[in-house]
């Protein structure tokens, strides 16, 4: 698992979203996580402002059971090296590591 992918997800889970860290292990499904469907919504949401990206829903569909936080690492870190996609260029945004390390 990516160390900072990861550490960005448990972060905004346990700062957002107020989930304790014990709770967020990367074998985690979101379902699992106790965050009701529009909850869920959000953090897909935050999730893609901390990253600087967006996922499409055929990829990442918070309604979808299963979804692990280490399949979800996986999705972000394949969207962050896409070759020549924006998101590449411009990584993780400064606003997820200025606003959760507080």
């Amino acid at each position: 698992m990516t160390p900072d992918i990861y550490s960005t997800i448990a972060l905004l889970l346990a700062d957002k979203f107020h989930i304790p860290a014990e709770k967020i292990p990367p074998d985690a499904a979101l379902e699992d996580l106790g965050l009701d469907s529009l909850s869920l919504m959000e953090f897909v949401f935050a999730l893609e402002d901390a990253f600087n990206l967006r996922i499409p829903e055929d990829q990442l569909d918070p309604r979808q059971r299963g979804i692990t936080l280490t399949r979800l690492q996986d999705i972000v870190a394949a969207h962050l090296v896409a070759p020549g996609s924006l998101d590449a260029q411009v990584g993780v945004s400064a606003d997820v590591h200025a606003g959760l390390a507080k």
